[in-house]
């Protein structure tokens, strides 16, 4: 039995979205896995009943294999529903099946129990060919999201930042003419036109906020709207009435940039620092841009890289921020002798932990000859923030899809810190 608790916690949040990815690939022989969301508040001798009842149903079924192993899941949920404490404040989601682990003949029964970050609103009970996973993905998501547009008189970005994710929306361009040479008209006339084409650029621009924004403030979910842009333009659109006037009441600042595609969003995320400090992706850039300022001070700063190095800083209590890609797939082993004392940790990848596991089959033991196995295998990062909690270290896991986790995955190997003090003169 697994239990998960996943909460805003980095190393929690970290467990629980990989225990999702390890689920993702788990794929029954039919449709016989079973996923079982349990509401908050419901009572567990009622959800006991239902399942007595499935287990009734499912002898009905022709496969014999299929039949006999969807017994078997709902008898082990029905274990699991013996172990749990009433009232169930969140509820409880509850994964069980056979899960082949090769070919034919090597399924293992598999059960998980999950506690949910928020309280799980819905009963469900689905017997299928994989878990059904997609009211846990839910709770990942962000729930506070804020609203970009960037704009002047050629153009126009409307765009979202959700977490880490920056999610462009609209792209608009002007058509607001520049100078004309000729033609017989006055230039006051000339003047007009090109007011009148702005205007109508910025009521485009304005709509097409509307449409994207307002979904998400009756949602609540929009937190605030960023507004930014060379010149005077941004300011024009917000003190005119292009926006709808809820969503001018959100509006948070205007920003002076330089830009106003990306590389504008961008520019404005770090000007808007201090207002968004709270998401995600700020959390990230910031502990790499100070890691980074650390790194180009002419005596390294207090910048820490490289396993050995960020490792022996840890154990020396020496470091004040932990940075780790969540892409870091690599686990603690400890290595025992079944007949002395010999004990070994290694830290290995994924694929050196699969080969680890084939070479102990014949390997002795160093100090007696006796046979070696694994006696503990530990997700890497899991191992590192405890190392955290016991130094007082703050933890930050970084995603690749950002440009400062990508670049401390592939500059840095995945792991980067910040020190308290330096630990090399």
């Amino acid at each position: 039995m697994v239990i998960v608790m996943a909460s805003s916690d980095s190393k929690q949040l970290y467990l629980f979205k990989k225990m999702l990815k390890e689920l993702k690939t788990k794929k029954g022989k039919g449709t016989e896995l079973i996923s079982l969301y349990i509401p908050a508040g419901r009572r567990i001798s009622d959800v006991a009943q239902h399942l007595r009842e499935e287990m009734s149903q499912a002898s009905n079924i022709k496969s014999k294999s299929t039949r006999k192993n969807v017994q078997s899941a709902i008898e082990a949920i029905l274990q699991r529903l013996k172990l749990l404490k009433e009232p169930l404040e969140k509820g409880v989601v509850i994964f069980a099946g056979m899960i082949p682990r090769s070919g034919p003949g090597t399924e293992k029964m598999e059960t998980y129990v999950i506690e949910p970050p928020e309280p799980i609103k819905t009963y469900i009970y689905r017997c299928d060919s994989e878990f059904y996973l997609e009211p846990l993905e839910e709770f990942l998501e962000e729930k506070d999201v804020y609203g970009i547009i960037l704009v002047d008189r050629n153009e126009a970005t409307i765009a979202l930042v959700k977490g880490r994710n920056i999610n462009i929306l609209k792209r608009l361009t002007s058509g607001v003419p520049g100078k004309f040479k000729a033609g017989g008209q006055s230039a006051r006339r000339l003047e007009r036109l090109i007011d009148l084409a702005a205007h109508e650029f910025l009521q485009r621009v304005g709509q097409k906020a509307n449409e994207q924004f307002l979904p998400l403030l009756q949602e609540k979910k929009l937190k605030g709207i960023l507004v930014g842009g060379p010149g005077h333009t941004k300011n024009e659109f917000v003190e005119g009435d292009y926006l709808h006037h809820e969503l001018k009441k959100i509006v948070l600042d205007t920003f002076d940039l330089c830009y106003t595609e990306e590389f504008g969003i961008r520019e404005l995320l770090e000007k808007a620092a201090p207002l968004l400090k709270d998401v995600e992706l700020m959390k990230e850039r910031e502990a790499v841009q100070r890691f980074l300022k650390e790194l180009v001070k002419e005596d390294g700063g207090l910048a820490c890289y490289g396993e050995k190095e960020v490792l022996e800083a840890l154990m020396m209590g020496a470091v004040d921020t932990l940075i780790v890609s969540e892409e870091l797939e690599k686990y603690k082993v400890k290595i025992a002798c079944n007949n002395c004392d010999y004990l070994e940790e290694k830290i290995v990848t994924k694929l050196e932990l699969i080969k680890l596991e084939e070479e102990l089959k014949n390997a002795q033991c160093p100090k007696c000859g006796g046979a070696l196995s694994i006696i503990e295998e530990k997700d890497y990062i899991e191992y590192l923030s405890e190392l955290c909690e016991q130094s007082g270290t703050k933890l930050i896991t970084v995603s690749s899809e950002t440009e400062e986790g990508a670049m401390i995955l592939n500059a840095f190997k995945g792991i980067a810190a910040i020190l308290r003090y330096k630990i090399h003169q």
